[in-house]
This record gives structure tokens, sequence and C-alpha cells, in this order.
């Protein structure tokens, strides 16, 4: 039997060791935040480049916290169930990797949900200023009301171009940081003939009731392209999930057969390589029904 002073002494290194290297990667990642933040936030006006209020900072924090959990879980659960070292650390190692990537997936599909929820407002939006201006109302109160009657996230982020106007900053510079926060097309539209509009003279409710009918005319054109594609997304999707289907229901019929398959080397093989097949043909096919106009 190993002698205790000596086991403790084996642990008391290995903590050691991984406390150094893992201070030691929690610095590099921390620096390279830090410089990323110094580079794009908040000195290019747009807020965070990673979602609203989230810096590339929180950013690094919440990988850090999420690899080095996912890590120790996942080693702990392959020593409970009976793995070797070496096979335990190769699944820790996995399960650090996508524990780190979850937080930067998990923000950009939150972000793009609120990004596509807002693009659908824009047209309410440019609606509730024409009304408002051909009412008598200057910009500054129309956005105001209108604001109130908008559901989120586009009346949230009326109200910070509102708090920043109020706080002595011009309100096309306000509405213009609001279009590098939410980068839209119909809303860059909206913002520059604003901008427009109030350097120039003229009629700004005229020029909005143009914007109306042009964001109007893309609305109804991006809803028939999205129609017509819709069966292509729905055949990428299941052809995608055919095999899977397959396998499960011969699983079911006849498991003698399909056992090989995750038992022995060459079935895994064998599944990998389809998975990879089946996720390419899926990724071309949706490249393929995706128009960006």
């Amino acid at each position: 039997m190993p002698d205790p002073f000596v086991l403790s002494l084996v642990f008391a290194a290995t903590v050691s060791l991984g406390w150094i290297a893992i201070s030691t990667v929690s610095a590099a990642v921390m620096e390279a935040a830090g410089k990323a933040a110094a580079e794009t936030w908040p000195e290019n006006g747009a807020g965070s480049p990673y979602g609203r209020g989230v810096t590339p900072v929180d950013l690094a924090k919440a990988r850090l916290r999420c690899g080095f959990s996912a890590f120790a879980a996942a080693f702990v659960a392959a020593a409970l169930a009976g793995a070797g070292f070496a096979k335990g650390l190769v699944f820790a190692v996995a399960a650090a990797a996508a524990g780190a990537f979850a937080p930067g997936w998990w923000l950009r599909r939150k972000e793009s949900k609120r990004r596509e929820l807002a693009e659908s407002q824009i047209l309410e939006l440019a609606v509730g200023l024409e009304s408002g201006l051909r009412s008598g109302q200057a910009l500054p109160a129309a956005l105001e009301a209108v604001s109130g009657r908008l559901p989120q996230p586009i009346a949230d982020e009326i109200q910070t171009v509102l708090r920043e106007y109020r706080l002595g900053l011009d309100l096309p510079d306000a509405l213009a940081r609001m279009g590098a926060r939410m980068p839209c097309e119909d809303l860059s539209l909206l913002v520059g003939s604003i901008r427009l509009a109030q350097q120039a003279g003229g009629s700004l409710a005229e020029v909005l009731q143009k914007m109306v009918e042009m964001i109007r005319g893309r609305v109804e054109f991006q809803q028939k392209l999205k129609t017509m594609t819709s069966q292509g997304r729905f055949e990428a999707v299941a052809m995608s999930l055919a095999p899977l289907a397959v396998f499960i229901l011969l699983f079911l019929i006849d498991r003698p057969l399909m056992l090989p398959l995750v038992t022995t080397v060459a079935g895994r093989a064998a599944v990998a390589f389809d998975v990879v097949w089946v996720s390419i043909g899926f990724l071309i096919i949706k490249r393929i029904v995706t128009i960006e106009v």
C-alpha cells in the first residue's frame, strides 16, 4: 500500500500544478478580453459587440466558469463510470471545450432573436413617427409617444435614445447609436432619412411617409420569400433527421443487427462518418435556401 505521506505530496503537487495552469489560462484569457474591450467597447458608440450590456470581459468570465465547471463535472463522471485516466481526461477536455463555447453561442442566439424581433417592429416605428409628426408633435415627443405603444425590444431602444438626448446628445447622433446597436437595413434607412431631413430641411413627415411605403414593400417581399423557401428548409431538416429515424426504427425492430454500430470501433467510425456527411448536407441545403436581399 502506498505511503499516505507520498499520496498527500502527490495530491498537493497535482492541485498546485492545476491551480497554476488554471490561473495562467485565466490570466491570458482575461488579458485578451480586456484588449478586445478597449478596442471595441464603448468607444464605437454601439454598446457591446456581443450583446446589450455584455462586455468581452463578461463573456470571457462566463466562458472560463463554464469551461472549468464542465471539465470538473465530466472528469468526475468519467471516474465514477470506471473509465481510465486517459479516457476521462479526453472526455473532460472535450466537455471543457463545449462548455467554453456554450456562453458565446447562447449569447449570439439571444442577440439574433432580439435583433429579428426588433426588425419586425421597424415598420410600426416608422408609422408611429409619421402619425405623430402629422399631428403636430416634434420628433422627440413623437418618439416618446411611440415608445409607450410599441412592444419590446424596440421600445427599450427608443427609451435609450431619449435618455441620451436628455443628457445632451444630439437626437440624430442618438438615433445613429441605436442603429449601431441593432444592425438592420430598414432601421439604417430610417435613421439616415431622419438625419438628412433634419440637416437639409423639408417636411420630415413626407420623408417618413416614403420610408413607410418602402419598408412595407420590403416586409411584404421578405414574407413572400420566406414562404417560397419554407419547403427547402423543411427538406433540409427532414433529410438530416431521416438517418436517425431509420436507425431508431431498425434498433427497435432488430437490436442484434444494429448493436455493432454502437459497440464496435468500425461501427462507431461509420456513425461518426455519417454524422459528418449529414451535417455537411444540411449546411449546404440551408445555404441554398437562404437568400439574402
